[in-house]
């Protein structure tokens, strides 16, 4: 079974056209993803590969254009190229025996704001080798430096594995749990799915399936239910559960039936904890409480799906928040990985985010901070505008303490 590309180890490839990015990510996976050319700009835009790559796991590539490409098409790519450091873990500037410029000065600027670790590796050396100057240069930026030429194909496979070893997050060391961790082990939980609209015909959405997995990996005993059986299947256990764990939407049904001695949260406000910043998110959620007539509100979601009748992010959500404000907001829309400009802006709602990685969403409330800009996601402000979010919060403070 391939890992989920959400899971996998993001690693970004940058530098100058034709330094020979796409020749060296053709070497070290072995395979020919990208297309390699004299020609410089040859890689017009993001190439993705994923792959095992041992001893370090599940990783994506991310083979980007040029930064300096002077092409016609040139904007477009460089602002392709520029989005994909967002999704990015680890970072590849390749440069060759010219040594590094403003180009990957800035780039290093860029990942340095975002705590993204980085790696320089030195190409083309067999055809001039780089001078000790420049060396130096590239040596007081990092000491995460690999020198290649074409000729040492099993140096840098295995020069490069050790460097990216030395960079992983903490994070993709020691994967968090989304739930196991917060509950003794063996503990019974119950899972509460409802079968609506939303629900794919024959499955259950991701976020379900992971918490369900991660369940059985800390040995808990799980019981799924629909949220019209929740209270014949809490009556029926012989102890109380120690976990209830609802689709937020149906936070609100969920939260009259489960007594209060039981602990109680939901799917998504789990996944801000595993993909994002909960204490982030939370502070974000206190903003609606002071949004005003005209404010805007963006409710981001990292993928794209046909929106139904009754769609948590475009008509749920807006519905929750004018009742819960009783102001005229100006309530907007964005999907997809491209994070859009976010200045007019009073508050952010992200989703669950089950389709991207950490790096991607720790990028966005990043960003978000840094303009003044409130963040939260969908679960936080459900249970916020419900008035149950002090509720659906508390198992993870006493993790905290």
């Amino acid at each position: 079974m391939q890992a989920l590309k959400s899971q996998r180890l993001h690693i970004g490839v940058f530098g100058k056209t034709n330094v020979g990015k796409s020749s060296v990510l053709n070497r070290i996976t072995n395979q020919e993803i990208s297309i390699v050319s004299d020609i410089a700009g040859t890689t017009t835009d993001v190439v993705e590969k994923s792959m095992e790559l041992l001893p370090i796991g599940s990783v994506r590539f991310l083979d980007t254009a040029g930064i300096n490409d002077k092409t016609e098409l040139a904007k477009s790519r460089i602002e392709k190229t520029l989005k994909i450091i967002n999704r990015t873990d680890i970072a590849i500037i390749i440069c060759d025996y010219n040594g590094i410029d403003d180009y990957e000065k800035n780039l290093i600027t860029k990942f340095e704001e975002l705590n993204i670790p980085y790696l320089i590796l030195v190409n083309k050396t067999d055809i001039k080798q780089i001078s000790e100057e420049k060396l130096n240069e590239i040596f007081t930026l990092t000491p995460h430096v690999i020198i290649t030429s074409a000729l040492n194909d099993d140096e840098i496979i295995f020069k490069f594995k050790s460097e990216v070893v030395k960079l992983l997050p903490e994070d993709f060391v020691n994967t968090p749990k989304i739930v196991g961790e917060l509950i003794p082990e063996k503990s019974t939980v119950i899972l509460v799915i409802p079968i609506d609209k939303e629900a794919p015909k024959g499955r259950i959405i991701l976020p379900q399936v992971q918490t369900i997995r991660d369940l059985l990996d800390s040995n808990c005993l799980s019981y799924v239910v629909k949220e019209t059986e929740l209270l014949q299947a809490i009556e029926n256990l012989k102890e109380p559960p120690t976990l209830v764990i609802t689709d937020s939407q149906a936070f609100k049904q969920v939260n009259e039936i489960v007594p209060e001695n039981i602990k109680l949260t939901s799917f998504s406000i789990l996944f801000a904890r595993l993909k994002g910043d909960l204490n982030a998110f939370v502070r974000g959620a206190e903003t609606i409480s002071r949004l005003q007539d005209g404010d805007k509100v963006l409710i981001l979601e990292s993928c794209t799906h046909h929106a139904i009748e009754d769609d948590i992010g475009r008509v749920k959500i807006p519905r929750l928040l004018k009742q819960k404000t009783g102001k005229n907001l100006i309530i907007e829309h964005y999907s997809g990985h491209d994070f859009p400009k976010i200045d007019s802006y009073k508050l952010i709602i992200h989703c669950g985010a089950c389709m991207t990685n950490r790096r991607e969403i720790l990028s966005r409330i990043l960003t978000a901070n840094r303009k003044g800009i409130a963040i939260t996601n969908y679960g936080i402000t459900i249970s916020y505008c419900l008035g149950i979010l002090p509720r659906a919060i508390e198992i993870f403070k006493e993790v905290q303490n």
